[in-house]
């Protein structure tokens, strides 16, 4: 194929500004999906997905589309996700792509994402599109948009496209400047093969299947190739192109394409997102630059419920990091809840996604502990420490410094709603950096804030503030000293590690006062007394007791001497005290859910 004719882009966005809504009507228009086969949030393929309403995996398709020159172009579209937490696959998607659709809401006008995502895009050096979507909204404001898009992303207001999806306003005019304004593909078709593995998925009959960008060269059935990372060779089985209903078989992916291979891969472990393809005789002489590494951010343990379930919950893990690699996970033990993994995540939601399609796609049934960021311990010895685990937190007396990570966040928000952002974000221990107005009515805030007090709630409690026209993005500042400590939660005078938590001093009371509270209603009672207490070391700083519950063992005696009865009655005690002993106590995972939002 003439790579002339092909034009690679993404569509990139704030979350639910209508980047799934936009594709729908690229699709539709272009005839690429048939009306008997259309369903709304087409690219979106997850159960999930669709649940929610937001985009999780960015998805590929090919679109064809005669431009008004009469000539047939090649578009291969990547749809990406919104969110902060899955700003891995956006970077992804931006990489093998030569241009973007910046689309902005009408009503909610550009937000932090948006400008994280520019700078993104513009780090790839890709030419931007601007979009205002959702115009035929009663409460559209586009002249106050195109003086944001003008002001804050320095975009040329004549190059903004006005759109409304959902009407399939501005259809046209998209696909008619993707195909005037973004540039084709370069490379050269006789290079040696250099294909980037943008993403991949487990086939159970075909194994893994990669989806790749040719940046040089070509790929052909039967052609011997090797992964670079793992210098693999293999040999391509099955060959074709991404549609949203079905995979197309071709004969060849030429240089500047888009496509999958499959080769019959059965070790999940043998491909590397982000790893370079080149031909097994004639060799690249180096690999394509791949991906930035994205840091977790947060951490938590993930055990199955029934510990039979391990070997299962390690495969699964295995094939869920194939399709989403910036996750990361490590074997661990607990007393309490047996074998299971460390995991790190991007943040709060790509950890709760991560759960739900563990627990959906692979059947199994999962308990997950207090999730924490990575603090640094210095001991007095010289010795630095990671601490991703409370697990691992040393004696007190062995600590000279502890440090934790520190952000700077970016909160854009209506200026009517600045001083209670303010004083929210100085409740969570926020340092106030500066004020900058973007325009009348919208502000930009600058705060320094402790990265594990934004993980939970931070972006729910601004949306809920500004009546959702907040909006947050952050960076990673680095590490400063704090005063932590460890929390522990007692069940009958056992440690229960997985409720365990690292916890700034000033707030440790008030921590450990809302959990034992919370967990003695959560917490089923027994036949003996329940003790839930939360400690600092060997210091009990709160504590709460279940009830037993109460059996009439002296139901039966009609009348008699007391002794009778007290006789029962110390028999009963006496079988209390042994099974307290003996006894465990089941802790339910709403107990585990509740310490997660406290």
């Amino acid at each position: 194929m003439d790579k002339h004719l092909i034009r690679n882009f993404s569509i990139i966005a704030h979350i639910d500004h209508g980047k799934s809504t936009l594709a729908d009507r690229l699709l539709e228009y272009t005839g690429t999906v048939e009306k008997r086969e259309f369903r709304e949030q087409m690219l979106d393929t997850m159960d999930l997905e669709r649940e929610r309403g937001i985009t999780i995996k960015a998805s590929a398709v090919r679109l064809l589309y005669k431009a008004d020159d009469g000539v047939e172009y090649v578009l291969n579209l990547i749809d990406t996700p919104g969110h902060v937490d899955f700003t891995y696959e956006v970077s992804k998607s931006l990489a093998a792509c030569e241009g973007a659709l910046l689309v902005v809401d009408a009503s909610q006008g550009v937000e932090a994402q948006t400008v994280a995502n520019l700078y993104m895009a513009m780090e790839h050096n890709l030419k931007i599109i601007p979009v205002i979507n959702k115009i035929d909204m009663a409460c559209a404001n586009v002249q106050r948009v195109k003086a944001q898009i003008s002001k804050i992303l320095k975009l040329n207001p004549e190059d903004i496209i006005l759109a409304s999806a959902k009407e399939g306003i501005g259809t046209k005019e998209i696909l008619e400047s993707i195909v005037r304004k973004i540039p084709h593909p370069i490379g050269e078709d006789k290079s040696p093969l250099q294909a980037l593995i943008f993403d991949s998925v487990f086939n159970t009959y075909k194994g893994v299947v990669s989806y790749v960008r040719v940046v040089n060269g070509h790929i052909l059935p039967g052609m011997k190739i090797k992964m670079m990372a793992t210098d693999k060779p293999y040999e391509i089985e099955e060959l074709g192109i991404l549609a949203p209903t079905r995979q197309t078989l071709v004969q060849r992916l030429d240089c500047g394409e888009v496509g999958y291979i499959s080769c019959n891969i059965r070790n999940v472990k043998d491909i590397v997102i982000g790893d370079t393809i080149t031909g097994a005789k004639v060799a690249a002489a180096e690999p394509l630059p791949g991906y930035r590494k994205f840091q977790p951010m947060v951490f938590c343990g993930i055990y199955p419920v029934n510990n039979k379930d391990f070997p299962q919950l390690r495969q699964a893990m295995e094939k869920l990091r194939l399709n989403d690699a910036s996750f990361v996970y490590e074997p661990e033990s607990s007393v309490q809840t047996g074998y299971g993994f460390r995991c790190g995540f991007l943040g709060l939601l790509h950890m709760e996604i991560v759960q739900e399609r563990l627990e959906r796609e692979y059947n199994l049934n999962l308990i997950l502990t207090v999730p924490n960021v990575v603090y640094k311990v210095r001991k007095i010895d010289g010795q630095t420490l990671e601490l991703d685990s409370p697990a691992k937190f040393p004696p007190p007396q062995e600590i000279a410094d502890f440090q934790e990570p520190f952000i700077r966040a970016f909160i854009m928000l209506p200026a009517q709603n600045m001083g209670e952002i303010m004083e929210l974000a100085q409740s969570r221990r926020g340092k106030y950096l500066s004020t900058e107005y973007l325009s009348e009515d919208t502000v930009k805030l600058v705060y320094e804030l402790p990265l594990a007090e934004v993980i939970v709630d931070f972006y729910d409690r601004i949306k809920s503030l500004t009546r959702g026209y907040g909006s947050l993005d952050y960076e990673l500042k680095g590490y400063q000293s704090t005063r932590l400590v460890k929390l522990d939660i007692l069940i009958n005078d056992k440690v229960c590690d997985a409720l365990s938590s690292i916890v700034h001093k000033d707030k440790v009371q008030a921590k450990a006062r809302r959990l034992v509270e919370k967990m003695k209603e959560l917490v089923p009672r027994q036949l003996f007394q329940v003790a839930i207490q939360a400690a600092l070391g060997t210091q009990i700083i709160a504590r709460e007791t279940v009830r037993p519950l109460k059996k009439h063992v002296t139901g039966k005696c009609y009348g008699g001497d007391i002794t009778r009865k007290r006789k029962l009655w110390e028999k009963q005690k006496a079988g209390k005290r042994r099974m307290k002993q003996f006894g465990n106590v089941q802790i339910p995972q709403e107990a585990f859910m509740a310490a997660l939002k406290i």
